[in-house]
C-alpha cells in the first residue's frame, strides 16, 4: 500500500456509521498520499476536471490588489452593531479623514444577524455597508462562526466543544463551537449562505473572511471526533495490519485489532505513539480545512467572482498545516501582534515571509496592533513611530492591506483594554494621527506599488510535519525549530535582502539557495524533489535533525539524512543533546556549538569537511560537524550543529557566496531593513530604520523618492523612519 504523506487531497463523504451506532455522517477531507510527483500531478488534474479538487487561481494577477481601489490599503475592524446607528456617520467620517479604505465587519455579529433560529436581520448591516461606501470605504464580511449565538448553544449543546478532560465549553467565550459537530457545521453553513445571498453581489463588499482565527484549531474530544478520526485512519491505511506496521505498535503492546480501539491523543498526549500524534495533527488540519470548505462552497456558489475569500491566520501558530488550509483561499491573511515588548524586525519580517509563502503570493495583514494589546504579560505601548514602521515593513514583505484591530473600544466585553484608534468616548486617541500619516503615505505610494511583489533568490523551508515531529520529541527543551529558523533568517536576510519561506514540496527551481534548518521528516518522494533541485544546480543546506523520520513519524532504517545521504556523500553517525557548549573550527573559523551536535562521517572522497569538533565529550573530538558535497550541477551542505552567532554569520556569508546570491540593494547600516517589490517593469525599495537614531543610507544608484519628490543618491532616515524609493533603471 502506498500511504506516504503527500499534498494532493480530495473531499469525500465519509460515513463513520458501523464504527459506532448513530454516529453522524459528515464531510471530511482525505489525504491522497503519493510517492511519484508526476503521477500526483496527473491525479490532481483528473480530480480538478471531475470537480473534486479545490479551486486554484490560474491567473498571475495580484489578487490582493482590488480592482478599482488603491493597490495598498489601510483598514480597520468596525463593529457597528455595538453602537447606536446615529453614531456610524461620525465614525466613518473619522475613518475617511485617516485615509482608511476598508473595514472588516460582522465577524462577531451572529446574534444580531440571526437573533433567533432561522430568523435573519441584515437590514442594519446593509445600511452600515452602504454608509461606509459613501465615505469611500469598502467592506470585507467575516462569517461569524467563531462566536455562535446563545440561543444556538443553549438549544443544541452538542454544538459546543468538549475539552480533553471531558468538560463542555460554556457560552460567552469564543472558539467554543465544535468543528466536528454536524449540527454546528450546518448552522455555520446556513448563516454563511444567508449572508452571501444578501451580499454576494453587493458592489460595496470586496470579499469575505472565513471565521476568525479558526477556533485556535481547538478540537472537541467527543465520540463524534473520535469516530471520525478512526474512520479517517481507516480510509488512509486501508488495513490495521498496515497501520500497526507503520506505527510499530508492537512497542508497549499497542497493537490494534479493531479501528474502534484507536484513541485520540487528548490527555497525556505526550505519552502517545509518535505516528498516532502526527496523524492526529493531520486529521486536525483536514477537519479545519473541511470546516472552512463548508462555508467556502456556499459563498462561491452565490458570490460575484470578483469577491475574494480569505482567512486570518496567526503567524507561526502550528495548530494545523497552513499550506493546505490556504489552498482554496483567494489569498492568505494574518494577524500581526507584538504583545509584550517592541517590534522584532527579524521575527516579524520572517512571519510576513511565512504567510506570503502559504500561497507564494502577496497577502493581507487583516489585523494588527494599534499601539498595545490586552492579552500579553505586560501590555506596553509601542513607541511613537513604531506603528508606522511596522505597517511599512508589512508592505515591504508583500502585504497589500494593513488593518487595525479595532476601531473603537467596546464599552464592555473581554478586550476593553486593547488598543484602538478611537476611545470609548468616540474621539481619536493619540495614535490616530500616526495611523492617519500611514494612510496618507499609502495613498501616495499605491501607484508605484501596483502590480509588484517581493522576489527572492533564497528560500527557507518550513515543514509542519517536521516541526510537529520535533515538538513531540524535542530531546532537549532548548531545541526550538522556529527559533533556529529565525536564526538562519537573521543572518541570511541582510546578505540577500529578500527571503521566501515555503513548503518543502514547493517549486524550488527559481532559488539559488534553499535552507532547511530542521527538516526532520524527509520521505522518499521529498528526497527526490530536493535531490532534483540540487542536481539541476541549486544549493541545498540541511540543518541538524534532518532526514531522521519517514512520513509516518517512524525512524528511517538508514542514518541521517536518510534518503539524502547519497547526495550528501556523508551521514550522521550519532546525535547528542548538549548540556554545555563545545568548540569547533574549520573553514568558517573557530567558535562554539550549543544545544545540539551531530557526529558526521564522509562516505565519498570528494565530500568536504567544513567544521570539526575540538575537545568535547570524547565521542565528538576531531569528528566532522559540517559537510558539503557537489552533486550534479549543484551542491548539498549539512550542518549538524547549532552554531554560535559568529560562526553563523560566517556560515551564512559562505552560503550566499557559494550560491551566487547578491544583496538586492547593497550594504546598509545595522538596524536598517531593505525590502524590494518588483513587477510591471517597476522596482521599488522600502528602506526602514528600526532604530531610534538617524541613519544615513547611500543608494546603489540614483532613485526617485515616492513619498516626497525628487531624485536622490542618498537618504538620511530619521528614527523609526521610512523611505520609499523607485528605481529609475528598473527593467
Amino acid at each position: 500500500m502506498n500511504c506516504s504523506r503527500g499534498a494532493t487531497r480530495v473531499n469525500i463523504l465519509q460515513s463513520v456509521q458501523g464504527l459506532e451506532s448513530g454516529t453522524a455522517i459528515f464531510n471530511m477531507t482525505l489525504i491522497l498520499h503519493k510517492r511519484n510527483r508526476t503521477a500526483s500531478q496527473l491525479l490532481a488534474a483528473i480530480l480538478f476536471l471531475l470537480g473534486f479538487a479545490y479551486a486554484q487561481p490560474v491567473s498571475k494577477a495580484i489578487t490582493t490588489q482590488i480592482d478599482g481601489r488603491n493597490a495598498i490599503l489601510l483598514g480597520t475592524d468596525w463593529y457597528p452593531e455595538q453602537w447606536p446607528e446615529a453614531r456610524w456617520e461620525e465614525d466613518l467620517r473619522l475613518m475617511e479623514a485617516a485615509h482608511i479604505k476598508v473595514v472588516r465587519i460582522a465577524e462577531f455579529a451572529w446574534s444580531r444577524m440571526e437573533p433567533s433560529e432561522n430568523h435573519f436581520d441584515f437590514e442594519w448591516l446593509e445600511r452600515a455597508i452602504n454608509l461606509a461606501a459613501k465615505h469611500g470605504i469598502v467592506s470585507v464580511l467575516g462569517t461569524p462562526t467563531a462566536a455562535p449565538p446563545a440561543w444556538l448553544t443553549f438549544k443544541y449543546p452538542d454544538t459546543l466543544r468538549i475539552d480533553e478532560h471531558g468538560r463542555r465549553a460554556t457560552h460567552g467565550i469564543r472558539a467554543h463551537g465544535s468543528a466536528t459537530s454536524p449540527r454546528y457545521r450546518e448552522s455555520c453553513r446556513r448563516i454563511a449562505d444567508q449572508m452571501v445571498l444578501r451580499f454576494g453581489h453587493n458592489r460595496n463588499v470586496a470579499g469575505w473572511q472565513i471565521d476568525n482565527e479558526y477556533g485556535y484549531a481547538r478540537m472537541s474530544f467527543d465520540d463524534v471526533t473520535k469516530n471520525s478520526f478512526q474512520s479517517w485512519l481507516k480510509a488512509k491505511y486501508k488495513s490495521l495490519d498496515s497501520l500497526n506496521e507503520h506505527w510499530t505498535t508492537s512497542y508497549w503492546s499497542q497493537t490494534y485489532d479493531d479501528w474502534r480501539e484507536i484513541p485520540i491523543p487528548g490527555e497525556e498526549a505526550e505519552f502517545h505513539n509518535p505516528g498516532l500524534r502526527l496523524e492526529w495533527n493531520r486529521f486536525v488540519t483536514d477537519t479545519w480545512a473541511d470546516y472552512q470548505q463548508n462555508q467556502i462552497d456556499v459563498i462561491r456558489q452565490h458570490a460575484d467572482p470578483r469577491q475574494f475569500i480569505t482567512g486570518n491566520f496567526m503567524g507561526f501558530f502550528d495548530g494545523f498545516d497552513h499550506y493546505f488550509i490556504s489552498r482554496p483561499l483567494t489569498f492568505a491573511s494574518w494577524d500581526d501582534y507584538v504583545g509584550t515588548g517592541h517590534l522584532d524586525p527579524v521575527g516579524n519580517g520572517l512571519t510576513h515571509d511565512l504567510v506570503r509563502g502559504f500561497k507564494r503570493e502577496n497577502f493581507w495583514v487583516i489585523e494588527t496592533q494599534p499601539g498595545a494589546v490586552n492579552w500579553a504579560g505586560v501590555n506596553n505601548f509601542l513607541n511613537k513611530g513604531e506603528v508606522r514602521v511596522m505597517a511599512w515593513q508589512a508592505i515591504g514583505h508583500g502585504a497589500d492591506e494593513v488593518g487595525y484591530w479595532q476601531w473603537r473600544s467596546a464599552l464592555n466585553g473581554q478586550e476593553q483594554y486593547h488598543g484602538t484608534l478611537v476611545g470609548p468616548d468616540g474621539t481619536p486617541v493619540p495614535l490616530y494621527e500616526e495611523v492617519k500619516t500611514i494612510g496618507s503615505e499609502f495613498a501616495k505610494a499605491e501607484s508605484a506599488l501596483r502590480g509588484t511583489t517581493p522576489v527572492s533568490e533564497v528560500a527557507l523551508l518550513n515543514s509542519y510535519d517536521s516541526r510537529w515531529a520535533i515538538e513531540f520529541q524535542r530531546h532537549s527543551t532548548k531545541y526550538d525549530p522556529v527559533a533556529l529558523l529565525k536564526t538562519y533568517c537573521r543572518f541570511l536576510s541582510p546578505l540577500s535582502q529578500s527571503i521566501d519561506v515555503i513548503s518543502p514540496d514547493a517549486p524550488l527551481q527559481d532559488y539559488k539557495l534553499v535552507v532547511a534548518p530542521s527538516l526532520n521528516v524527509i520521505p522518499d518522494n521529498l528526497a527526490q524533489h530536493l535531490s532534483e533541485y540540487v542536481r539541476n544546480g541549486g544549493h541545498l543546506v540541511l540543518g541538524p535533525r534532518s532526514g531522521m523520520k519517514d512520513e509516518f513519524n517512524a525512524l528511517l532504517p538508514q542514518r541521517q539524512p536518510g534518503f539524502m545521504a547519497d547526495a550528501l556523500g556523508g551521514r550522521v553517525e550519532q546525535y547528542y543533546a548538549l548540556e554545555k557548549d563545545f568548540p569547533v573550527s574549520g573553514a568558517w573559523g573557530e567558535g562554539q556549538v550549543t544545544i545540539w551536535a551531530e557526529q558526521l562521517k564522509t562516505l565519498v572522497p570528494d565530500a568536504e569537511v567544513l567544521l570539526q569538533y575540538g575537545p568535547s565529550n570524547g565521542w565528538l573530538d576531531g569528528q566532522p560537524a559540517a559537510l558539503t558535497h557537489k552533486f550534479g550541477k549543484g551542491r548539498i551542505t549539512y550542518i549538524g550543529v547549532v552554531l554560535d552567532e559568529r560562526l553563523m554569520a560566517t556560515a551564512a556569508k559562505w552560503m550566499v557566496d557559494m550560491s551566487g546570491v547578491k544583496p538586492v540593494f547593497g550594504r546598509v547600516p545595522d538596524g536598517v531593513e531593505v525590502c524590494r517589490r518588483v513587477g510591471g517593469g517597476k522596482e521599488v525599495f522600502i528602506v526602514i530604520n528600526h532604530t531610534q537614531e538617524r541613519q544615513p543610507v547611500r543608494l546603489p544608484r540614483p532613485m526617485t523618492l515616492v513619498l516626497e519628490d525628487g531624485e536622490v543618491s542618498a537618504v538620511d532616515i530619521p528614527a523609526y523612519g521610512v523611505s520609499v524609493l523607485a528605481d529609475n533603471n528598473a527593467k
